[in-house]
């Protein structure tokens, strides 16, 4: 009897102790986290010292917020590489200069699409069920003022131009901050909601950017993602 005791106790042990191991893992799982992309190129360029005319490669920089990563980079110029990609659902956000499109509507195969929301990134614990635009779709988009005068809103989900969107740009320095308050709050071109807010738009994200030194086009930004289907947006 004592021979067929301890081994029942051991497999009861063992099962607990793989039981409370699962348990912990699934939890962890669950947990969102505050994640970060750094220095996320958005078609630099050179400036002609004689004009100012910025060459550049009028590209777009594809990024996938799953991956945290580049899908398709603004340097790459290959047509068959950029349509192919363009064309998937492999990217969720993409960055040309102070341009933001997602992948949906006019500009990718996707279900993504966005909203600016008025409150601190971090009071942000929910993703709105409605709200949401696809690129194509915002026809409240204003003019856009640059140096070399005003343009035409392009219908984006998120618009251009100073204070339209998530910028605010100062001619007279020739500098673009993001708007302290304003947290976009997005839905990927799967579905799955996320939060992002952009920290700098300046090479290093110095924190008291130069646009005479520091190079511009390159995002600093950071997000939650929420890939379980929920609209639950609040992180560790």
């Amino acid at each position: 009897m004592k021979r067929s005791t301890l081994p029942i106790f051991v497999l009861l042990a063992s099962t607990l102790l793989f039981t409370a191991c699962d348990t912990t893992s699934s939890d962890e799982a669950d947990e969102l986290y505050v994640l970060r992309a750094t220095d996320v190129e958005a078609d630099p360029g050179t400036r002609d010292p004689q004009t100012g005319q910025l060459n550049s490669n009028n590209t777009f920089t594809l990024y996938s917020l799953s991956d945290n990563d580049i899908v398709l980079s603004s340097s790459e110029t290959d047509p068959a590489t950029r349509a192919a990609d363009s064309a998937s659902t492999s990217w969720d956000i993409g960055f040309k200069g102070t341009t933001i499109i997602f992948n949906g509507g006019t500009s990718g195969p996707g279900q993504a699409g966005a909203q600016i929301i008025e409150a601190a990134f971090g009071s942000v614990t929910e993703a709105p069920t409605a709200g949401y635009l696809q690129d194509g779709q915002n026809s409240e988009c204003p003019g856009v003022v640059t140096p070399a005068g005003t343009f035409p809103g392009a219908p984006y989900a998120i618009c251009t131009g100073d204070e339209n969107g998530w910028y605010d740009y100062q001619p007279s320095a020739n500098l673009i901050t993001p708007i302290a308050g304003r947290t976009i709050v997005l839905k990927t071109a799967t579905g799955a909601y996320a939060k992002l807010r952009i920290l700098s738009y300046y090479k290093g994200a110095p924190s008291t950017p130069d646009p005479l030194s520091d190079e511009a086009r390159y995002y600093t930004f950071e997000y939650v993602l929420q890939d379980n289907g929920s609209t639950d947006l609040s992180a560790n």
